[in-house]
């Protein structure tokens, strides 16, 4: 599957538009991670956990929007975009969407 934030996948035809797909997931923080991110805010530095639960929210995200264009018969997403917003306290979407077309 090709993905790409172009509006065509170079070197390659858009044959067929097969119209708007999407994946999102909803995480919420880790009360451990929370601890960890707490003392990093005395001395500063990257948060890793949440660096890492935020890639792993982009790619559950992206494997769905990818799955959802396969069954509408795609073999790339164009335009693709992330999204987040707050759901709740403590718990986030993360958001990817695109334009499934079938490309040559």
């Amino acid at each position: 599957m090709d993905l790409t934030n172009l509006e065509t996948v170079p070197g390659k035809t858009i044959v067929r538009h097969l119209g708007l797909v999407q994946g999102s997931t909803v995480r919420s923080k880790h009360v451990g991670r929370d601890f960890m991110a707490g003392l990093k805010n005395f001395v500063g530095g990257e948060l890793k956990g949440y660096t890492d639960l935020l890639n792993e929210s982009r790619t559950e995200a992206i494997d769905r929007m990818v799955a959802q264009a396969r069954a509408a018969g795609g073999n790339a997403v164009v335009n693709v975009r992330f999204s987040t917003s707050n759901i709740a306290a403590g718990a986030a979407e993360v958001m990817a969407y695109g334009t499934a077309v079938e490309v040559r």
